[in-house]
């Protein structure tokens, strides 16, 4: 009733409740599982109630009168088990796409750091064939590779705000990457923005048109942060862009980007609005390795990338189900017994 205010859960085991919590004790004269999916489906309506800026809540009175809409018995219990079993299926895809995670994660260290051989396979690690290895600035790296600055192996760049108080800068169809396109960043490509500029806008700044295929990196908020630019965009300061030579995949770039990402952040200084200047990316050093070798480290590494994606959409899909069955059948809008046959034949 305080804070997380209409949070749900059922217990697995005998517990106490402190004055924050709520205890609604069986039996009940409703199914359990309906009573748990509605209460889940009011969740925002409790706001309304609470009178706190600071901390808001709720009483035990507001709880005790609130109404809802009950079928008969059997009903309840249908549409219990039917969103139940859509909770089931969320659950699974969510572990699935942990698994995955975890699986990009170690790939993107194997890949980046051993390599793969001629044979198509991992390189041992260093402990076990320190042979196939040598010393560079950056650790122990596979000997057919180098370390090189990223300016010299491609062309770096960043981006401009035009003036924002002469409309004709704006809205002019140049997609424009900004720090309010944070979320559609580490998705690998970013092919829409929130704001556009216009040619205008361009050319009465120090903002540059990148061609499709630069990649770019957070240096500001969401510090690390990266993408490929789908088509030809235009960024902000805030951000880096590197349009990469024949020695280096793009794609290989922006994997090596993601895996440094927490070293970014670490690096980060500002009080107010943490930071990466110019200087440290004029330095900036890559494990580069020979072209043919990245390209087989990105095949690998997007097969997982799109097994990841697949698994995102399925469960945005899911959670889009659920939320349209829960309006339905936990408000009578659509009765249960047509639409559960639909749902729950194979």
């Amino acid at each position: 009733m305080y804070g997380t205010i209409g949070l749900t859960k059922v217990t697995a085991c005998e517990m106490a409740a402190n004055q924050a919590l709520c205890a609604l004790l069986p039996p009940f004269a409703c199914d359990a599982g309906y009573l748990y999916h509605h209460l889940n489906h009011v969740r925002d309506d409790w706001q309304k109630f609470s009178g706190q800026t600071t901390q808001a809540n709720i009483n035990g009175a507001i709880v005790r009168t609130h109404r809802l809409p009950l079928p008969p018995k059997p009903e309840q219990t249908r549409i219990a088990r039917v969103l139940d079993t859509l909770d089931t299926t969320i659950r699974q895809t969510e572990a699935i796409i942990a698994k995955l995670k975890q699986v990009k994660q170690g790939l993107l260290h194997d890949l980046l750091t051993r390599g793969i051989d001629a044979n198509g396979e991992l390189r041992p690690p260093h402990s076990e064939a320190p042979h196939l290895y040598k010393p560079s600035p950056l650790g122990w790296i596979p000997k057919a590779w180098d370390v090189d600055l990223l300016d010299s192996v491609a062309i770096r760049g960043s981006g401009h705000t035009p003036s924002k108080s002469v409309r004709s800068y704006w809205d002019g169809g140049v997609k424009w990457v900004s720090l309010a396109d944070s979320h559609r960043l580490d998705q690998i490509y970013i092919d829409e923005t929130d704001k556009q500029i216009s040619d205008l806008g361009v050319a009465n700044s120090s903002a540059v048109k990148h061609p499709a295929g630069t990649v770019i990196l957070s240096r500001d908020a969401g510090i690390g942060k990266s993408a490929v630019l789908a088509s030809e965009m235009a960024v902000s300061q805030h951000f880096m862009a590197w349009r990469c030579g024949e020695r280096l995949n793009n794609l290989f770039l922006y994997f090596s980007l993601q895996r440094l990402k927490p070293q970014f952040e670490a690096i980060a200084i500002g009080s107010t609005i943490k930071t990466i200047g110019l200087p440290f990316f004029k330095r900036f050093e890559i494990a580069l390795p020979p072209r043919a070798e990245q390209d087989r480290a990105v095949e690998v590494l997007m097969v997982v990338e799109q097994s990841l994606a697949r698994e995102e959409r399925y469960l945005a899909k899911l959670g889009e189900q659920k939320s349209g069955l829960m309006d339905d059948l936990l408000t009578g809008r659509v009765r249960v017994t047509p639409l559960l046959e639909a749902v729950t034949t194979p």
